[in-house]
Parts: structure tokens; C-alpha cells; sequence
């Protein structure tokens, strides 16, 4: 009985019956249902975004116009013509929430929307790049995360001057450091799954993988956290122009109306021109809150768990 050499190997016979398992495919896409409170966030932020186009148009006066110019006096009490009251110039309050809401929203929008745009490509081609260039832009982006958002935006602002450009730019790419983290932890996990291994192993290429398996998955927990990003945005340019070096009057927004009525509550004026821009504020960065809270519970809470 002649037995195999050492260099040769052994070939198990094809059996017809034997079946094996394909390696599996990528995750399936769920739809987003919202829940009563993921609905309430729904409303208050169509709300507020209707406001913000439609605002200008709609507002009872011009930005700047005084309700009472034969009886001026600050600080007026609600009445008709200015259904909260005036503010220290005796401008309506109404109509500059109207007007800054166009300003705080817009701004932060496209702020965010600048930070995800450089976040989002750095951090997944940092994924799929070579160690070395994961390397180099994971140094550098935590060299910029180190130092602290407000201290920051205010030596950019002070140093070039304040302007809603130089408020976008500097709060998109600020915020761009954070979005680059999420993407690039993102983009590694899903790197090592099965189906982008399979998809390499079949010999696609870089830009093949990102487009078709990495985006995908990748899109949900970054377009949640697009929501949740924007709220630190609205929050940072209020607060930039809450110490003056935000939005520049005369033209209005939420942070500047806070800054300027603030100082006469100690007079006893009405409360009303510092607590209707503070409240706008908050009911919109909440109820973004309450649909990021829903789609991440929908999502099983790794959404939350991943930002």
C-alpha cells in the first residue's frame, strides 16, 4: 500500500450533501419611526426652522422699527403692537426673535454642517489610510481637541474680527475635531467586519468600500449626531455673541438679545426681553435633543452609546 509523499497533499473527496455557510451580508437598513416625544421634537424644530425662513417676512415690523415712536420708553409691557413687550432700544421683542432666529439657526446649521463636512471625509479617510496617515491626522486632531471650544473661538474672533463667515468657520472647524473622532471610530469598526472583508477579498477597491459599505452603516449614528453637534453649535455662537463678539448689532439673534437686556434687570424692568430669546434657545436645542433621544433608543442605544 503506497502511502502520499511529503510534498504532496491530501484532497477530501467532493461530497454533493456538504453545504457551508456565506460569509454575511452587510446590516440591514431600518426606517426611523418616531415616537410621541421624538414627535413633539419633530414639531417645536419644524417650528422653529419655519420661523427661521419664513420669519423676516412675516415679523409684525422691520428688525429695527420702534412700535411706539411717540411714546417711547423701555421696557414696555406686553400690550398691542408688541405682544411681548420692548426691549432697551424699545424694539419689539417679537420681531427680533423672528429675525434672530433666521441668524442663530442659519448659522449653526451651516457651522455644523462645515464641521461634518471636514469631519466626516478626515476621520473615514483616516479609517481606510494607511497606519501612518491614521497617525498623523488622529496627532493633530487631538493637538486641536485639547484646547477649550470658547477660549478658542474667542482669540479667533478677537484676532480677525467678528463676522457671521468668520463665526461659521470657526465654529465648523472646532467642532470638526469631534466629528472626526466618531467617524473614525466609526469607520474602523466597520472596517473589520465580514462583509467589508469579503468585500476587499473579492478585489474592490478603496472608494467602492467606503460608498457602498462603509456610508451605509456609518450614515444613521453620524446623521444622529449631526443633530446632537448642532446643539453645542447653537449654544457656542450664543454664547460668542452673548460676550459680545457673536452676531454685531443692530442685527439680532438669540445670544445678543440676552446680552443686551441683561444688565437692566437690576432696575426692575421687565423680564421678558432676557427670559422670550432664552426660552427660544432652549425649546430648540431641547426638542433637537428629544429626536436625537429617539432615534438613538431606536436604534437599541448604540447610537447614544457610540457618540
Amino acid at each position: 500500500m503506497s502511502t502520499p509523499s511529503e510534498t504532496e497533499h491530501f484532497v477530501a473527496p467532493y461530497d454533493e450533501g456538504v453545504t457551508f455557510d456565506e460569509l454575511p451580508d452587510a446590516p440591514p437598513r431600518q426606517g426611523y419611526k418616531p415616537s410621541i416625544t421624538g414627535w413633539i421634537g419633530i414639531a417645536v424644530v419644524g417650528f422653529w426652522l419655519f420661523i427661521a425662513v419664513a420669519g423676516p417676512f412675516i415679523a409684525p415690523m422691520g428688525e429695527n422699527d420702534l412700535p411706539f415712536p411717540d411714546d417711547y420708553s423701555e421696557f414696555q409691557k406686553p400690550r398691542v403692537g408688541a405682544p411681548l413687550g420692548t426691549d432697551v432700544e424699545d424694539r419689539d421683542i417679537l420681531t427680533r426673535i423672528m429675525y434672530g432666529a433666521g441668524r442663530t439657526i442659519g448659522i449653526s446649521f451651516v457651522a455644523t454642517s462645515l464641521a461634518y463636512l471636514v469631519g466626516v471625509i478626515l476621520g473615514i479617510g483616516a479609517a481606510v489610510s494607511s497606519p501612518r496617515v491614521d497617525m498623523i491626522l488622529s496627532r493633530v486632531n487631538d493637538a486641536f481637541l485639547s484646547l477649550p471650544t470658547i477660549m478658542l473661538g474667542l482669540v479667533v474672533v478677537a484676532a480677525v474680527g467678528s463676522s457671521i463667515p468668520v463665526l461659521i468657520a470657526t465654529a465648523g472647524l472646532i467642532y470638526a475635531t469631534v466629528v472626526f473622532r466618531l467617524a473614525r471610530a466609526i469607520g474602523m469598526e466597520i472596517m473589520v467586519m465580514d462583509y467589508v472583508e469579503a468585500a476587499r477579498a473579492r478585489g474592490e477597491g478603496t472608494w467602492w468600500v467606503i460608498t457602498r459599505e462603509i456610508w451605509p452603516n456609518a450614515r444613521m449614528p453620524l446623521i444622529t449626531d449631526f443633530g446632537l453637534r448642532m446643539i453645542y453649535v447653537i449654544l457656542f455662537i450664543s454664547s460668542l455673541s452673548f460676550l459680545g463678539l457673536g452676531v454685531q448689532p443692530p442685527q439680532a439673534d438669540w445670544g445678543s438679545m440676552v446680552r443686551e437686556n441683561l444688565g437692566t434687570l437690576q432696575y426692575g424692568a421687565s423680564i421678558l426681553p432676557v427670559l422670550a430669546p432664552a426660552l427660544a434657545i432652549a425649546t430648540l436645542t431641547v426638542a433637537i435633543n428629544l429626536i436625537v433621544d429617539d432615534v438613538s433608543a431606536h436604534g437599541g442605544g448604540k447610537l447614544s452609546k457610540r457618540m
